[in-house]
């Protein structure tokens, strides 16, 4: 009977690993529609084509190194001894090791997609897919390891629930670095260096791409509980949520309500990507925050969302088509810091000290040095190397033509 019962909650515990890992996967043509409708139509199938290749190359160079490097024995807490292609028909104490293996291979595919909308619209197909490589096997499994891997950040007691520095800062970061060498699109700013709005050519599709996205996200965030045998996960899994949908509900509201002051109009790009600020700053604690902590950190993501955008805009002077940088990079710092303030367990505001909030300082410090000074030296060199930004006559007629071939609209 003790058999039976240890058997049948390692298979519900691997059936909802799976079930959550294939909505992780579903988001993947979430960002391909957020990111093609909110860049213009002439760029279409090469949004789509770069959104489709990240993740297909990703799963392959993630089975044959990347896993390892992030979940392998540690070396000095920085990096998991690798071992190529993994290959394992174990059970660990919750589910198969391969099942293991495709919830964090969606994860990393997420990771390099969002690179993908930061430098939109510019980019030569064949660096981006160098970048896939670079990311997938190099930057995203080796800063992995130092949290989810056992290294030194989480010796420290960092805390990153479902990854908004892990996956979506570290993502964002590198998208900085490569819209800051990339430089801005063509018409972007006027002579006196003041922006021009480059409206995206179909909002549908951004909006569509949105709701997918907060779907997706009740398999990013309840999936990394791990298990859902037994009271305590059932009940993680719901609390978890719970609080993912109403971050995202706040920062869609929040970012609103600013926009309606500062514009005179409720805006709805901003409203979109308001509730992916919501998302991506709750991610790093929904696990350990109460219902109004995550309206609270959501709300506050969604504020701080619109000026994220003109700042990197106006003062920075960084073209990000779709606000992936903002969005991903800011929202994921900032969630990751509201773990040591509204944390039930060791937050500032629950009686725990300041401890809590210098480590995930720390983490958020450490994840943008890393991830904004290797693809800043990843997209160095591919600008020298001349292969990182089209022509200006491709970058004027389009990407689709010249890179592939086809468009998306005939």
């Amino acid at each position: 009977m003790e058999e039976t019962i240890t058997g049948l909650q390692i298979g519900l515990d691997n059936m909802w690993l799976l079930i959550a890992g294939f909505l992780v996967m579903f988001m993947q043509p979430g960002f391909a529609l957020v990111e093609a409708g909110f860049t213009r139509s002439k760029n279409t199938s090469n949004i789509l084509m770069k959104n489709f290749m990240d993740f297909a190359i990703g799963s392959i160079l993630y089975w044959v190194i990347g896993f390892t490097l992030m979940y392998g024995d540690t070396v000095g807490g920085f990096i998991g001894i690798p071992d190529l292609f993994f290959m394992s028909d174990g059970v660990g104490e919750n589910y198969a090791d391969y099942s293991d293996l495709f919830f964090q291979t969606v994860f990393c595919a997420t990771a390099a997609t969002i690179v993908s909308g930061a430098m939109a619209e510019r980019t030569e197909f064949k660096a981006y897919l160098i970048f896939t490589i670079v990311i997938s096997v190099f930057i995203y499994p080796i800063s992995g390891h130092w949290t989810w891997g056992g290294g030194w950040l989480s010796e420290l007691g960092f805390h990153d629930f479902a990854g908004s520095s892990i996956v979506h800062s570290v993502g964002a970061w590198v998208g900085l670095a490569g819209a800051a060498m990339i430089g801005p699109r063509i018409g972007k700013y006027n002579k006196k260096g003041k922006p021009n709005a480059i409206p995206g050519h179909n909002l549908l599709l951004g909006a569509l791409g949105v709701f997918i996205l907060w779907f997706g996200w009740f398999g990013f965030n309840p999936g990394s509980q791990l298990a859902a045998s037994g009271v305590e996960n059932a009940v993680a899994i719901g609390h978890i949520a719970v609080t993912t949908n109403l971050a995202a509900a706040a920062g869609a509201i929040a970012a609103m309500c600013v926009s309606w002051c500062r514009f005179k109009r409720p805006e709805l790009s901003l409203t979109l990507n308001g509730a992916l600020a919501g998302l991506v700053a709750i991610t790093a604690g929904a696990n350990v925050v109460d219902p109004v902590g995550a309206v609270l950190i959501g709300a506050m993501a969604g504020i701080i969302l619109p000026f994220a955008v003109e700042f990197f805009d106006r003062i920075l002077k960084v073209d990000d088509p779709v606000g992936a940088i903002s969005v991903h990079g800011v929202s994921g710092a900032f969630g990751t810091l509201m773990v040591g303030l509204f944390s039930t367990e060791k937050g500032l505001f629950y009686g725990g000290g300041w401890h809590q909030l210098g480590v995930q300082a720390i983490g958020v410090l450490v994840f943008f040095v890393w991830a904004f000074g290797t693809g800043l030296l990843l997209f160095y060199i591919l600008k020298k190397a001349k292969i990182l930004r089209v022509s200006r006559r491709v970058e004027e007629e389009g990407l689709d033509i010249y890179e592939h071939g086809e468009t998306a609209y005939n």
